[in-house]
């Protein structure tokens, strides 16, 4: 009888052992469920396939496999150490699992913007911030960590609700979302939702330019980019990385130019940007160099109507999916408005390759200058096709302005003596 009991007993343990093993979660796998909803993995828990150093295109940083899970050594810093997906995101569901060292500090971002020019991916992307902050203030005491440094934050903007903050104890694994569906922006942590706000509203705004980012002048305004993971001198271990994308909404027009003042564009330079009579007007200033009024807001793909009036010169131009490097420098593509003779709707890169496409000699006469002129511009992917009163001047395709993403941009040229007036600037998000 005691060898039946035993035998039963260790029956009985093996059965639980079995059913427990069949009942545990696989990681790194989506069910079939979650396939036919449209979840992606981005990662395998086998390899780094998908993943590459920020600004590259192979991945050399310092970020490896191990037990399934994808671990950053620890090596990296402020400036080094980030690794990025090969796709790139809009509006979407991403949740993943975590684990810190002691003290550990990390991030999850996206929306991060790739040019040579932003060293860091944190000054485009928003971070959802991944940091022991009970270890991280003990291993540097007597520094303690700013409220907007903590965990679960959206970095130095919005902070979560505390009553709602479960933390697993230092060590063990947690589980964050983000939502990001239009602009409307969630944080979830061990299945509560601990912050949602709304990106590019006023408040928005007012937070971006008198905080960490008053600096950053590009910072948060992509409305899609690459998800970034950071390696920020700590070890950390990431696992069950998956997306879901969410449904672009297409936007209805809206004026980028209200008639009354320059309520959504931002000035850059010394030269003349006014309003007067409903009309938005550039003049050349004493300084006679090139300036920019620059929307706040970044428009990837878009269909543009304004107007425009060349009063004096009429050097200027419409530049778009570009950003400004402060105080006056413009990375990106212009439309061109100037004098008969030089082009206007024509495609200029600035910094770059110069001209991608000028207008034959018999279409210059579609300019009419002195008088009112109606530029479209539509930019679609790498398809970019201008339109001068309804005549068409240029459509081709370019695979780097496909990949940029940036600001509509007025300008005025320098050597003084110019004077242009808009009106009627209308854009369709796409």
């Amino acid at each position: 009888m005691n060898i039946q009991k035993n035998i039963l007993g260790v029956g009985m343990i093996f059965l639980l052992a079995a059913g427990a093993s069949v009942g545990a979660k696989e990681h790194n796998k989506l069910t079939e469920k979650e396939i036919s909803e449209g979840w992606e993995l981005l990662f395998d828990g086998n390899t780094m396939n998908g993943w590459k150093d920020y600004n590259g295109t192979t991945l050399t940083e310092p970020w490896h496999v191990v037990d399934g899970c994808i671990q950053a050594k620890g090596s990296g810093s402020d400036g080094n150490g980030y690794i990025v997906t090969d796709k790139e995101f809009d509006n979407f569901i991403l949740d993943w699992d975590w684990k810190l060292s002691n003290g550990g500090n990390s991030g999850m971002l996206y929306h991060v913007v790739e040019n040579p020019y932003f060293k860091v991916p944190y000054v485009t992307g928003p971070e959802y911030q991944l940091i022991d902050v009970e270890g991280w203030e003990k291993k540097n005491a007597p520094t303690k960590l700013e409220e907007w440094q903590k965990i679960g934050v959206d970095y130095a903007m919005h902070l979560p609700d505390y009553s709602k903050l479960k933390v697993n104890p230092q060590g063990e694994w947690n589980n964050s979302r983000i939502v990001f569906d239009n602009g409307h922006v969630e944080h979830w942590l061990n299945g509560q939702k601990i912050l949602e706000f709304e990106a590019w509203t006023d408040d928005w705004y007012a937070r971006k330019n008198s905080g960490k980012w008053s600096h950053a002048p590009e910072y948060g305004l992509a409305r899609t980019g690459v998800i970034c993971l950071q390696d920020h001198g700590d070890p950390a271990s990431f696992r069950n990385i998956k997306i879901k994308r969410l449904p672009k909404k297409e936007g209805e027009p809206e004026s980028l130019f209200n008639g009354k003042d320059l309520k959504g564009w931002t000035n850059y330079g010394t030269e003349k940007w006014y309003v007067k009579d409903g009309l938005l007007i550039c003049e050349s200033g004493p300084d006679k160099q090139y300036g920019y009024l620059a929307t706040n807001d970044y428009y990837k793909d878009f269909d543009l109507t304004l107007k425009f009036r060349q009063l004096a010169n009429g050097n200027s131009g419409v530049f778009f999916r570009s950003f400004i490097e402060p105080p006056v420098k413009v990375h990106g593509w212009q439309t061109e408005v100037a004098p008969q003779g030089q082009d206007t709707g024509g495609i200029y890169e600035s910094y770059g390759r110069g001209w991608l496409q000028q207008i034959p000699d018999e279409k210059e006469n579609i300019l009419k200058e002195g008088e009112w002129n109606t530029m479209r511009i539509r930019v679609v992917g790498d398809h970019v096709q201008t339109w001068l009163n309804g005549e068409p001047m240029v459509d081709f395709h370019d695979d780097k302005i496909g990949k940029a993403d940036g600001r509509i941009a007025l300008q005025i040229h320098d050597g003084g003596g110019i004077k242009v007036e808009w009106k009627d600037i209308v854009i369709k998000r796409l």
